[in-house]
């Protein structure tokens, strides 16, 4: 098979391909690993090879719905035994996994060759993949460009060819904004459709959950079918679908009561290209005989996006803790890592359990506004894939802040009020270009990123459709329905289409 064939198939696709003997596992293997030493020096999408444990599945028997095909993971949560899960940090390069994550032992015994572990910011904090341990990934459509974050390094694969899956995991939009930079289908499911144990139990209160990224509707359909379902001593089971999601997401749905937006929850900036992405979706969605009106529900955007910044803040500290005391040094991190965890320090625990609380709000108008409409269509990004360092805090202001943390200042300072236009300044110069994708995290409903528009430069940008809670399969049909109509898998970044 050569490059041209292999960028033609999907999983399912090379999975038959391999299942009828018309290329072994080996061939698609090097396949793989030839696009990615060409497309690695140009994206920096990988930052650790698992070749040798790939070969040696390679002398195994695989079997499954996977068998054969090349996959990625992200080195976050997803643990591979035996090999570190470095979430991004110099502060967790030894953080060797004693056993697989369900995610990964699915995977495996799905028949999938995982042969390495993806890009992405320090902690997962980002909408962008630059973390100071493994430098920066850049977007395969332009590569001035951020593939987004935090799965940033899986999208970036993806995109540039080097196999037509990836995983992530998405905490705030972390599958869904990088699917949206690179052109990618990228679906968020319901809070605990996908366990994270054995490490972890609910993931930052619930707000993450793991997925993948990809170029088809049938690959991530039938990747949520083998990693669906709870593990012992998982908090709570969600019910499962009627019927497997590979099954469902072949059906053509129902007409659907859309409603649609294009303005900021922020009230920040929102691009023409983003609004005219959603406008020309909702056009096309109306001639595909769904209904769809301009309504969004009644949620304090700025309310929301604060709630969701104070459980990020009271996340930090105590990864850190749990770092150091398993022989990491604080020095390691990123300073702004540091400097977010020194704020979250002097949140008292009953703000965080407020904001964690006012989650029943956001979600009981959202219940309120899919009583009246079946799905909500917003943009995914505020704007066009962001150039390297956008967003990033200005010297000076990170200078202050270090050496307030340094004089043992910023905590006090935090606690006294003093920094809130700081942290604001956090808050807009970090969620205003992807302000719509935290609803979903807040209130465990499940979302998707849809590659439907591309801009006058020829730079993708997703449109994002969010659903009630369990409705993945609502959403997969749709999406389904959506890629017969305006097929994207043949549309590929140039680095792809380069090697091919």
């Amino acid at each position: 098979m050569r490059h041209d064939e292999y960028l033609a198939h999907d999983a399912c696709a090379l999975a038959a391909r391999v299942a009828a003997g018309d290329v072994s596992a080996g061939e698609l293997l090097d396949l793989a690993l030839a696009q990615l030493a060409r497309v690695q020096p140009h994206i920096n999408a990988v930052v650790r090879s698992l070749e040798p444990q790939a070969r040696a599945q390679l002398a195994g028997r695989l079997s499954g719905p996977l068998a054969g095909v090349p996959l990625l993971i992200k080195d976050s949560v997803q643990d591979y035994a035996g090999t570190p899960t470095g979430y991004g940090s110099r502060a967790l390069r030894a953080n060797t996994a004693t056993e697989h994550s369900a995610i990964v032992r699915r995977l495996l015994g799905a028949g999938a060759v995982i042969f390495g572990k993806t890009n992405l910011p320090e902690l997962g904090l980002k909408g962008v993949t630059d973390p100071l341990a493994h430098g920066r990934a850049s977007n395969p459509w332009d590569l001035s460009r951020t593939p987004g974050g935090s799965s940033g390094g899986s999208a970036a694969a993806v995109a540039a060819g080097v196999l037509p899956m990836a995983t992530g995991n998405d905490g705030g939009g972390s599958i869904r904004i990088p699917a949206a930079c690179c052109g990618l289908f990228g679906l968020k499911p319901s809070r605990g459709r996908v366990s994270v144990g054995p490490g972890l139990n609910e993931l930052w209160f619930g707000l993450s959950q793991d997925g993948v990224i990809s170029r088809s509707v049938r690959d991530s359909a039938l990747a949520l079918d083998l990693l669906a379902g709870p593990e012992p001593g998982d908090p709570f089971t969600i019910a499962p679908p009627a019927a497997p999601f590979a099954e469902l997401a072949r059906r053509a749905p129902a007409p659907l009561r859309i409603g649609f937006t294009t303005a900021s929850p922020l009230g920040t900036p929102v691009h023409a290209e983003a609004a005219a992405a959603v406008r020309r979706s909702a056009e096309g969605l109306a001639g595909l005989g769904h209904r769809v009106d301009e309504a969004q529900p009644a949620i304090d955007g700025a309310a929301l996006a604060r709630s969701y910044l104070h459980v990020y803040f009271g996340q930090i500290p105590a990864t850190l803790d749990q770092a150091l005391a398993r022989g990491a040094r604080e020095a390691d991190f990123e300073p702004l890592t540091r400097i977010m965890a020194s704020l979250g320090r002097s949140l008292p625990a009953s703000r965080l359990t407020a904001e964690l609380m006012a989650a029943n709000t956001y979600a009981r108008a959202l219940g309120r506004f899919f009583q009246a409409h079946d799905l909500l269509l917003t943009p995914t990004l505020a704007c066009p894939p962001v150039p390297h360092g956008h967003g990033d805090p200005p010297p000076a202001q990170l200078r202050l802040l270090q050496g307030l943390r340094r004089l043992g200042l910023l905590g006090a300072l935090g606690r006294l009020g003093l920094l809130d236009r700081a942290i604001d300044d956090i808050l807009r110069d970090n969620m205003s270009a992807v302000p719509f994708t935290q609803l979903a995290n807040l209130t465990g409903v499940p979302a998707m990123s849809v590659p439907l528009h591309w801009t006058a430069d020829g730079l993708p940008l997703g449109v994002q459709f969010v659903a009630p809670f369990g409705a993945e399969a609502t959403l997969l049909q749709l999406a389904g329905q959506l890629e017969a109509a305006q097929p994207w898998f043949d549309r590929v970044s140039p680095l792809a289409a380069a090697g091919a």
